[in-house]
């Protein structure tokens, strides 16, 4: 300070002036930015501060309505624009073990908060939880058994996350538990819109009342006549434009109520003659057809803001000669590259006869993870364990890029950030 003031005393007149001048603009330059930046935090959130995304880093509001971490058109997993710095994302951040952590689903069937699911819930060794009927005794014990899931200590930067709680509940012949919805599918494609979408909200509510914030619904599957999804009533309608118009809504109604929707069994398993999880099936149909016809609805889906996508196990030759959830060109050229679905992707149970006769969990959970699938479905605890396990080692040995690892981690630290 006083080396300061001596060498402001000893310049002249002209010199003065222009240090006058300087102060001056700096002043208005200064102002500026304090508007700036008063309005900034309108936009960005209101005066409790600027929100962020999973990362730690600000979002802002794009021109298109979506918000994206520190600018538009950049993914939270992204960086700032060329030349610019930027601090790491959460996803670049974490420890190996959270990082294949969050591509693991685990079916609990029964089996409660275990000591070894309570060990890797608190490892970050696990993403979420599907629940089936035998979760669900009683509503109470199934809303106790959630809340003592949330309830188990998971690392520091995950510790705002909650768990995705999921199930089938599908409405028909898949229900997991009771209550809402209570028509199936077929009858709700049969009703049309309105009353597809009243059911989505209606099943919203009950799901909320548990815990759930997942409802691995609605089939998006065109039911062609003689394929299982019609005999079973689990199709929407056996039309594109019918499944669009009723399933979509349904799916609306879900997450209008505060439950991610997932359309099922991507890219269609409306011509399938027997479920994938009992029997492995091939889908005969041109990637023409496909296109035209069954991948149609998803579109309608993408378009009205859908959380989640299932891919399916069943084998399309017209794409390759592996189950869809580990075909890349399916998974990720046309969901993502043709479809443009920025959303979360879960598989089908991994634990299916229609994976089977491609490998074991490591394999699926390795094959899974490179096709391009966020989440990984496994049956139980020891599978999913297995499957982590392949994940980190092939991540340490370079077998999985990690680039799009981060990336697939930071959709569902988004996913998992939006819910309840």
């Amino acid at each position: 300070m006083g080396s300061h003031r001596s060498a402001v005393a000893s310049i002249g007149p002209m010199e003065r002036a222009k240090a006058r001048r300087r102060r001056l603009a700096l002043a208005t330059l200064g102002a500026l930015a304090a508007l700036g930046f008063a309005a900034g935090a309108v936009i960005g959130g209101g005066s409790g501060g600027d929100s962020r995304d999973p990362g730690g880093r600000p979002t802002v509001r794009c021109p298109d309505q979506k918000t994206t971490a520190a600018g538009c058109g950049e993914e939270a997993t992204g960086g700032g624009g060329a030349g610019s710095a930027r601090r790491p994302t959460l996803a670049e951040r974490l420890a190996p073990t959270q990082l294949a952590g969050e591509r693991i689903v685990v079916g609990l069937g029964g089996t409660g908060l275990t000591p070894a699911l309570r060990g890797a819930i608190h490892a970050g060794k696990v993403a979420g939880v599907v629940l089936f009927e035998a979760d669900f005794p009683s509503r109470a014990a199934g809303r106790k058994l959630i809340a003592a899931l949330q309830a188990v200590p998971r690392p520091r930067q995950l510790r705002r996350f909650p768990l995705l709680v999921m199930t089938d509940q599908e409405g028909g012949q898949v229900k997991r538990v009771d209550g809402a919805p209570e028509a199936s599918a077929a009858t709700m494609g049969a009703e049309g819109a309105g009353f597809a979408r009243r059911e989505g909200r209606a099943t919203a509510a009950n799901l909320r009342s548990l815990g759930v914030n997942v409802d691995l619904a609605p089939v998006l599957d065109v039911a062609r006549p003689g394929g299982v999804i019609a005999a079973t009533e689990r199709g929407f309608g056996a039309t594109r434009a019918q499944v669009a118009a009723t399933a979509v809504p349904f799916a609306t109604g879900l997450q209008d109520g505060g439950v991610a929707a997932s359309a099922k069994h991507f890219p269609g398993l409306g011509a399938a003659s027997e479920n994938t999880d009992f029997e492995a099936q091939r889908i005969g149909l041109s990637k023409e057809e496909l296109r035209a016809v069954d991948e149609a609805p998803y579109r309608a889906f993408i378009n009205a803001g859908g959380k989640v996508v299932m891919l399916s196990t069943a084998i399309y030759p017209a794409f390759g000669g592996r189950p869809a959830a580990f075909e890349r060109r399916i998974a990720t050229g046309e969901l993502r590259g043709r479809l443009g679905f920025h959303g979360v992707t879960i598989t089908d149970s991994l634990g299916s006869a229609a994976v089977a006769e491609f490998g074991g969990q490591r394999e699926a959970a390795v094959d899974g993870a490179a096709a391009g699938d966020d989440l990984l479905l496994f049956d139980d605890l020891p599978s999913a364990l297995a499957g982590h396990e392949a994940l980190v080692k092939q991540l340490a040995k370079g077998g999985l890029e990690r680039a799009p690892f981060t990336a697939a981690v930071g959709r569902v630290l988004r996913l998992r950030a939006s819910l309840p």
